[in-house]
């Protein structure tokens, strides 16, 4: 007899029949992979739009407006929640929960929103919600996290989370487009949100992070309590400095221990040195760097956005589905006692065409102050608390990058930083 033979079979569910919300980039995508994979038995009975109107690839009978067609028919076991407006996306997604049927999503705003009364629906309904599509499409990071890390300590997660601004920042590094122009390709090519805001501005990836942070630290926190921005405020002149210094301009969401009870989360553009694991990851490819006690460093590579790789990653869950896979929060459950704060320093490069409008008594340590016509900057040491308390680095053509090793060691800079700021001529 053979091996096989004696291997107990897994408990795999029945049939998958699914209702499916939405029918865009990602949702056709996932239409075209199942039609691909017969063998995971599972098949789209329904598909809810808001434009019965417009043309599509596959038949009629598939459409409906009605969100009842699919919520309320007990065949559908599986609501798969593909939509780009956060508040409907909720509603939908709490209604199939309390009807028990199971529910993939890669809505991450809606999932960073509402995450405390998602957690709280699955296990009062003891339903399955798995989301591994919302951050960095078809890196399996969620999974990971709540897996292969669930015993071993993690110190940090830092990456590139945001497929559009990595596409845009290449372009105009690599090819020298415009930010406009950039942007136009990363919304012809459906990398970019229908609300590009969404990505350049910060907001997808503090979405994202905050999503990362639960899974990987036990910590849930409200994407608005992360200090983050995006690429808007980057100009010519901050990534002519860089190509001098042979460094890289990166989005960088980035999560670490400070010590064993707190941690500093933050998304922000920073220079990234060539030899970083971070400078090659380009244009719409996402990369994720873990550090833990035991297993030390990983580095996780793959496309970020995008039709197909998303889709991959829904399909993943769906397949989990068979098998009742469910997160399991452990590290939340377990009361990981690590909380969020802003008590810690970076260390920053922030340029303007006028010097006057850097805050420059803001800062503990002044490094480097350079003032010229058009292009000044000044390099130093700021405390995080001042810039989620503060705008003045989001405005007057401002921009703030953070250096390759951003967070400082905290120390007394009191007696000192005062005396840094006269020295270096700028107070």
């Amino acid at each position: 007899m053979s091996v096989k033979n004696n291997i107990p079979a897994l408990p795999i569910s029945k049939q998958l029949t699914i209702g499916l919300f939405g029918f865009g980039v990602v949702g056709k995508g996932l239409y075209e992979v199942l039609q691909s994979t017969p063998a995971l038995q599972a098949s789209i009975k329904k598909v809810c739009i808001k434009n019965a109107g417009k043309k599509r690839s596959i038949g009629e009978e598939y459409f409906t407006t009605n969100a009842d067609e699919i919520l309320d028919d007990e065949e559908i076991n599986v609501v798969v929640e593909l939509i780009d407006d956060a508040d409907a996306a909720y509603s939908i997604v709490k209604d199939a929960l309390q009807k028990g049927k199971a529910v993939v999503s890669a809505n991450k705003k809606m999932i960073a929103a509402h995450f405390e009364e998602l957690l709280q629906l699955q296990f009062e309904h003891e339903t399955a919600f798995l989301y591994e599509g919302s951050c960095c499409a078809s890196i399996p990071i969620i999974r990971n996290l709540e897996e292969y890390y669930d015993n071993d300590l993690l110190s940090s997660v830092k990456g590139i989370v945001n497929g559009s601004t990595n596409f845009i920042l290449t372009k105009i590094f690599e090819e020298g487009l415009s930010f406009k122009d950039a942007l136009l390709q990363a919304q012809q090519l459906g990398f970019a949100e229908s609300n590009p805001a969404l990505d350049i501005e910060g907001h997808d990836a503090a979405n994202k992070l905050s999503i990362l942070l639960a899974h990987g630290f036990g910590t849930i926190t409200k994407p608005t309590d992360i200090l983050y921005s995006g690429i808007t405020a980057i100009k010519e002149s901050d990534a002519a400095i860089a190509k001098q210094k042979n460094l890289r301009i990166k989005l960088v969401a980035t999560a670490q221990k400070i010590n064993e009870t707190q941690l500093a989360a933050f998304v922000l553009p920073q220079f990234v040195a060539t030899d970083d694991e971070l400078a090659n990851v380009n244009n719409e490819f996402n990369g994720l760097i873990t550090e833990s006690s035991f297993a030390d460093k990983h580095f996780f590579k793959g496309k970020g956005a995008g039709a197909y790789p998303t889709a991959a990653a829904v399909l993943s869950d769906i397949a989990a589905l068979r098998y009742h896979y469910k997160y399991e929060y452990k590290k939340y459950l377990q009361q990981s006692g690590i909380n969020l704060t802003n008590d810690f320093y970076l260390k920053v490069f922030v340029s303007a065409a006028d010097i006057n409008t850097i805050e420059k008594n803001e800062f503990e340590w002044i490094e480097e102050a350079h003032n010229e016509y058009n292009n000044s900057w000044v390099v130093g040491t700021i405390h995080a608390e001042k810039l989620f308390n503060n705008t003045w680095w989001k405005e007057n053509g401002v921009s703030l990058i953070l250096t390759e090793k951003p967070i400082v060691d905290n120390v007394d800079y009191k007696k000192i930083g005062k005396q840094s700021l006269a020295l270096a001529g700028v107070v």
